[in-house]
């Protein structure tokens, strides 16, 4: 799990990285929204326990700093809606995804966020590949944030499966951690694929 969260902190760490460099955003809005909601609620509300809860304050952290980008750059991306409204699209993002994590974790009685945050990782995983057909470059992504956003969920798919009743008991969990990594693994094909017909270095973090 913590090896996992490292290459989930990777993965923030280089969608900032070439978000600035790029100027735009890494993340998918929707999933921003629910990343961030996560975490306010793991790490604030409903707080794990440690070691975790660091991890938990380490991602919010980045992922501030994601926002900023979005709210920054989102203009970029969507010329035709007015700045004001991608903020207010936002703000009502957050309004949804919040209260839809704690309802989750509520009705199925799971303190751990499991459900949610995996629920909301096959999300991400969709509309990474997503981004990647509708936007004409790679904007803010590198096959390296595709690897190692693969490696950090598979890594923590397969601890939760080893380790955590919920998962070996749950077939719903066993079916997001199997459709995750479908989608990382097209998303990471696909961004491969994206660099070598338009010349890019794979090198490019």
């Amino acid at each position: 799990m913590m090896i996992g969260g490292l290459f989930w902190s990777a993965t923030y760490i280089l969608i900032i990285r070439r978000g600035f460099k790029d100027k735009t955003f890494g993340m998918p809005m929707a999933a921003l929204c629910a990343n961030i909601s996560w975490e306010i609620i793991f790490a604030f509300v409903l707080p794990h326990d440690a070691p975790q809860i660091y991890v938990n304050y380490i991602w919010f952290s980045l992922d501030v700093v994601i926002v900023i980008q979005f709210l920054k750059y989102g203009k970029k991306e969507f010329p035709n809606i007015p700045k004001w409204q991608i903020f207010a699209i936002f703000a009502l993002g957050i309004s949804v995804a919040a209260p839809m994590i704690l309802g989750i974790s509520n009705e199925l009685g799971d303190s751990a966020g499991a459900y949610a945050a995996f629920g909301q990782n096959l999300m991400m995983s969709i509309l990474f590949v997503t981004m990647l057909i509708n936007r004409q470059g790679i904007g803010g992504q590198s096959v390296y944030i595709a690897l190692f956003k693969m490696i950090g969920t598979g890594l923590s798919s397969t601890a939760f499966f080893l380790y955590r009743p919920i998962a070996q008991d749950s077939t719903l969990l066993q079916f997001l951690f199997v459709a995750i990594f479908v989608f990382d693994l097209i998303y990471t094909v696909g961004i491969y694929r994206k660099c070598k017909n338009n010349k890019i270095s794979l090198k490019r973090f």
